[in-house]
């Protein structure tokens, strides 16, 4: 049964501030078990990065713990998971997609941001439009959303919350991975032998579409040489 907006809060909140120091793994697994209870209305953002490796073992897990009937055979998750194509995505990326698919076996709804003419080749004729145009497709009758960001990403994330309140769309924002490092993500994905994108082998730390990305600490590596750091997702719209 799905959460009511006043019981999710403050159950969720309060026991976020509750936790200090916050352990890693006890944070993933609460805010993912938190979020699963909006059942399909709940979204996984999928961008086949580290954080994703991390987030779908864990919400296969849970899936079941939850659902113990379909065994390791038919495994299930209990969020829809989402990515967004946008006709520019590296051939690494397009990889650690089939491989999260065999690994996971899980199926990955997908929403399309390509460009209608010449494909997009970097800040100046940029996806962000068509990219935040499917977000909105993907969070349509969407109660909760969950992301991999994580503070240490950069300054424009540094203050993320595990459970926030996105008002602009009218939904629950789960960030399990709000107090995660790096070390914590490595550790995990080293722990249990998860897939992972190999474009982090060659310094690529954060990873987006192949015109804009390169490799660099943190968020460094996207849009590298503008002022721009973030591709319009997670910007919060004032609410009207």
């Amino acid at each position: 049964m799905s959460p009511r907006d006043s019981h999710t809060a403050e159950i969720t909140l309060g026991r976020e501030q509750a936790l200090s120091p916050i352990d890693p793994g006890l944070s993933l697994t609460h805010t993912l078990r938190e979020a699963a209870r909006h059942g399909e209305r709940a979204v996984l953002l999928c961008s086949f990065q580290k954080e994703e490796s991390v987030l779908l073992d864990e919400l296969l897990r849970l899936g079941e713990e939850m659902n113990p009937a379909h065994g390791d055979e038919n495994p299930t998750h209990p969020v829809r998971i989402v990515t967004i194509d946008t006709g520019v995505l590296f051939p690494e990326t397009l990889q650690t997609w089939r491989a999260f698919e065999e690994r996971f076996g899980v199926k990955i709804e997908v929403r399309d941001a390509s460009s209608g003419g010449e494909p997009w080749s970097g800040p100046e004729h940029c996806c962000s439009v068509a990219k935040v145009a499917a977000l909105e497709s993907s969070l349509a009758g969407a109660e909760g959303w969950i992301t991999g960001i994580r503070r240490e990403q950069g300054p424009t994330r540094a203050k993320t919350e595990l459970i926030e309140r996105d008002e602009g769309r009218g939904l629950w924002k789960y960030n399990p991975l709000a107090h995660w490092t790096d070390k914590d993500l490595w550790r995990r994905i080293n722990e249990r032998d998860l897939p992972y994108n190999p474009l982090h082998d060659q310094g690529y730390e954060s990873i987006g579409c192949a015109p804009c990305t390169q490799p660099g600490s943190g968020r460094e590596g996207r849009w590298a040489g503008t002022d721009k750091t973030e591709c319009g997702i997670h910007v919060v719209e004032p609410v009207r």
